[in-house]
């Protein structure tokens, strides 16, 4: 399998989304994002989207000339529309926006309203943890799990994420989907023709599978039962009822490539310690809690396997399959 430099990765990845028809800002801000969960071991959520992403551009399930813009404004909180294109320009504005409303009104609120997949979640937290900020993400995604008690897919598998930076350390990242599993991973397992363990969907009769594709035609299982269905419904809500952005069961599913745009939604909150009990309180307590955790024989903090990983990327490169090498490649007409 060819080993790749995450530059000339990113750069054959944002050459397929060019070819397919996204501006060169959006192909490079999609591939930086994608390149970067490879590097972090987050395959399903990395370049095996490129196909993906080319089809829903060829098909118009995405605008690849979209120009995401600021259209509500007031305080501490905003609303940015991504114009029906890839998500990650749009992320990242909201990003910048959310850093700077946090350090003037303390607590900031962006939402992204109709939006795309938006790959890892916590993905797009960084730079809100380097300018020392507490920074959480929500996105809801097309309809793949029912309500509880119910057998129809309503809501997406809407991944939360968490960042909270530490002084002179990696800070600690959360990222989970409130299925059971993360769809990707199944995508992945199908795509390759291997059995996902039992207890991760059901098939459209309801029925527990381990077969990938029988799940991607079926229904996600949340996790922990109630409480991860109760969870996706506060997602919906705050990614959706408070942007505009349509709900899971109104989006056709990423798993074909023709279909309705999207319009998905994302929020994002950012929170400066200083305007609560002080940054260094605030990293003192933190570091507490830490230095308790790690007493624990066993114990990996959250985002720890990530650096390790896009550290050791950052020396040798990344490991992508040959037949995902030839198809990103002929699609960004490579030789």
């Amino acid at each position: 399998m060819p080993v790749l430099s995450i530059d000339t990765l990113t750069t054959l990845a944002a050459d397929a989304l060019t070819s397919a028809g996204a501006s060169r800002s959006a192909a490079l801000a999609a591939a930086r994002a994608l390149t970067a969960a490879d590097a972090q071991g987050l395959a399903s959520h990395g370049v095996s989207r490129v196909p993906q992403y080319a089809a829903f551009l060829r098909n118009g399930r995405s605008n690849g000339q979209a120009s995401p813009r600021v259209v509500q404004s007031k305080g501490g909180a905003c609303l940015i529309d991504a114009q029906c294109g890839m998500a990650y320009e749009a992320c990242a504005m909201a990003v910048e926006q959310a850093i700077e409303r946090a350090r003037e009104f303390g607590i900031a609120c962006v939402g992204v309203t109709n939006s795309n997949h938006f790959g890892a979640a916590a993905g797009h937290l960084g730079p809100i943890g380097k300018a020392g900020l507490v920074g959480m993400a929500f996105g809801n995604s097309p309809a793949a799990m029912p309500a509880w008690g119910g057998k129809t897919p309503l809501f997406g598998t809407n991944p939360i994420a968490a960042i909270f930076p530490r002084h002179d350390a990696q800070a600690l990242l959360i990222d989970l989907a409130l299925s059971e599993a993360a769809r990707g991973k199944i995508m992945v397992a199908a795509k390759e023709g291997k059995p996902i363990p039992l207890g991760w969907a059901v098939d459209k009769d309801g029925k527990p599978t381990t077969d990938a594709k029988a799940a991607l035609a079926g229904s996600m299982l949340p996790t922990g039962g109630v409480k991860g269905a109760m969870l996706a419904l506060v997602v919906e809500l705050l990614a959706c009822a408070l942007t505009g952005a349509a709900f899971g069961f109104e989006a056709d599913s990423f798993f074909v490539e023709a279909g309705n745009q999207p319009r998905l939604g994302q929020l994002f909150l950012a929170i400066d310690p200083g305007a609560m009990a002080g940054a260094d309180m605030y990293f003192s307590r933190t570091e507490k809690l830490i230095e308790l955790m790690l007493q624990d024989e066993g114990v990996r903090l959250p985002g720890d396997r990530r650096h390790a990983l896009l550290e050791k990327a950052e020396r040798e490169g990344i490991t992508i399959p040959d037949a995902l090498h030839q198809q990103i490649a002929a699609l960004a007409g490579h030789p």
